[in-house]
């Protein structure tokens, strides 16, 4: 007879451990089906292991530069690549670890295995030897995520040819490298590679890179790669890689014509495929669309009983908003009438050098969607605590409805802008206007007074420009 459980939840990544924490909560009985280490993608594999070589690269940049702050170092400063990675990998480890501490103190079961539903709400869990079990449960959430998606003329083979997995841990550093795709993922590994030594090229498809934000953060952004000695392609892309001899030889499509480009690796980080075959969709005949699961607004499939969060679900593929769709999920299974999320007001963040994060309507978006805006600036270049930290590139883009105040967007590149965000995330959530953030007294001497700043530049009450 199967195991039988309240909840199963098939993956572990930011939506199923944290759906699964909350389900806990609320007193059901939880199995998380998952084969590889707790904490999916995200934890092992994405997000936290790559912030940790992003610091490396930080720490690397602030000690070549540390006359610029008075400090003398007598004596050679090199970037131990190998090092780098260790330490990442440890971060990530003691991540995991503590996923499984949580799971221990919620008193949730890990099924080790690969899972797949069944008829009559049971998933069929395959272990590592090849032996089959069948739980059961009055709910299943698929959270099973996402990994690189592939170009038919870039076949990953994760050694000239590598998705973000393999470039966390390279056997040795390269002394060039292409990267295809500009996004979050691209850019970063962009800013890492570049920081300790590799001769970087970033190759986009669209006009400009990190297409998906405000075009002044673009155009600011490539003018501090460029800077930093990276070499930038756009309207541009890779129609073959060959990878014969010792380098990879690259071309590339661009307006002008082919060029040719020569580098060791290629970085393909052109998005994320959904994790969805050999789930049992097909057998319960699950409906999904352009390979995403078809969900409600409380992540019910078409389906009674099965539901699905985060990547293979419509929306952005990023782990806050899996967490929040997990939590809602969760909620409303309980019968807590939880709010739906609001896709609308979901913040964004690239953690490069300097750091982008936006939330809400672009200046063109605002405009296309028939908004009369206002729109106010702020300069780090004219901020003390930027100036002070000798991290002036960047500023603070706030978009206003002129008609009623409402912030309809934010957008910010520059030091620690991540960290930023969530004020504005909170404002447009409190439906909070112009006038008000103005009127909120920030401290001084920090970088959030940009905001208040930018705000009182859309309204022609701004001082320190």
């Amino acid at each position: 007879m199967a195991t039988k459980y309240d909840l199963i939840v098939i993956g572990s990544g930011p939506g199923g451990y944290v759906a699964a924490i909350r389900a806990s909560q609320l007193g059901m009985k939880v199995g998380v089906v998952e084969r590889s280490e707790l904490g999916g993608i995200c934890l092992n594999w994405g997000c936290i292991p790559t912030k940790a070589l992003l610091k490396s690269a930080q720490v690397y940049e602030y000690v070549q530069h540390a006359q610029d702050y008075g400090i003398k170092i007598d004596g050679g400063v090199s970037a131990d690549f190998d090092s780098m990675v260790k330490r990442s990998r440890d971060v990530a480890g003691g991540m995991s670890k503590g996923i499984q501490f949580l799971f221990k103190k919620n008193k949730i079961d890990h099924i080790e295995g690969f899972g797949k539903l069944k008829a009559g709400k049971k998933v069929e869990v395959t272990g590592a030897d090849g032996k089959k079990v069948d739980y059961s449960a009055n709910s299943i959430i698929l959270a099973t995520g996402g990994r690189s998606r592939e170009l038919p003329n870039l076949p990953i083979d994760g050694k000239k040819i590598i998705g973000y997995r393999q470039a966390m841990v390279l056997d040795k550093q390269p002394k060039s490298m292409v990267i295809v795709g500009s996004g979050a993922i691209g850019v970063e590994f962009a800013y890492f590679y570049n920081s300790i030594g590799t001769e970087v090229t970033i190759v986009e498809y669209m006009d400009r890179i990190v297409p998906v934000e405000d075009a002044e953060v673009s155009k600011q952004l490539e003018r501090s790669f460029k800077k930093a000695g990276m070499k930038i392609m756009t309207n541009a892309e890779v129609t073959s890689v060959d990878t014969k001899g010792k380098t990879c030889k690259v071309t590339v499509k661009t307006k002008k014509g082919e060029e040719k480009l020569e580098a060791d690796v290629v970085l393909s980080a052109v998005g994320v495929s959904t994790n969805l075959e050999g789930i049992g969709l097909e057998d319960l005949k699950v409906k999904t669309e352009k390979g995403k699961v078809i969900v409600d607004d409380f992540y019910k499939t078409n389906v009674d009983g099965i539901y699905a969060i985060g990547d293979i679900v419509h929306g952005p593929a990023l782990a806050h908003v899996a967490s929040a769709e997990g939590i809602i999920c969760v909620e409303n299974i309980a019968g807590k009438k939880p709010e739906a999320l609001d896709y609308g007001n979901i913040p964004g963040c690239t953690y490069c050098q300097p750091e982008v994060a936006s939330v809400g309507y672009t200046e063109a978006a605002a405009k296309e969607a028939g908004y009369e805006i206002k729109v106010g600036k702020f300069p780090f270049s004219a901020s003390g605590k930027a100036k002070a930290g000798g991290a002036s590139d960047g500023f603070v883009k706030l978009i206003f409805d002129s008609k009623y105040g409402e912030v309809l967007g934010a957008h910010m590149i520059g030091a620690n802008v991540t960290e930023l965000i969530a004020e504005m995330v909170s404002v447009r959530k409190l439906e909070t206007t112009g006038h008000e953030i103005i009127k909120t007294v920030h401290p001084h001497p920090t970088m959030s007074e940009a905001i208040m700043e930018a705000a009182a530049a859309a309204y022609d009450e701004v001082i320190h420009l």
